[in-house]
């Protein structure tokens, strides 16, 4: 069914990741409404809208990590492309400052 997709142990840890993040904003939506407001985004959001920006910049993250990985292992005279797991660490926390601060 899936064997259209690469799916490696990163790959699955970040979809889960956004399983949960779903369910957590669902549940918290329910108990506390959103309000909206004004962060470092050049418009006013809310929790739902800062989450969408977030997935899409750490989307963005995870691609030019991918373009960019060989490159780097040339760069850093690496025996291997660096390992996905910087991408997540990195895209996650992306994702973190966007919705804190966004």
């Amino acid at each position: 069914m899936f064997e259209w997709m690469a799916w490696t142990t990163p790959v699955a840890v970040f979809f889960i990741c956004i399983a949960l993040m779903l369910v957590g904003m669902t549940v918290w939506e329910i108990k506390s409404p959103t309000v909206m407001r004004k962060g470092f985004l050049p418009l006013e959001t809310t929790r739902g809208d800062r989450l969408f920006i977030g997935l899409l910049c750490a989307a963005y993250v995870n691609l030019a990590f991918l373009g960019l990985s060989g490159r780097l292992a040339e760069l850093l005279s690496l025996p291997e492309d660096p390992s996905i797991w910087f991408s997540f660490v990195l895209s996650m926390a992306v994702l973190a400052w966007v919705m804190r601060k966004g």
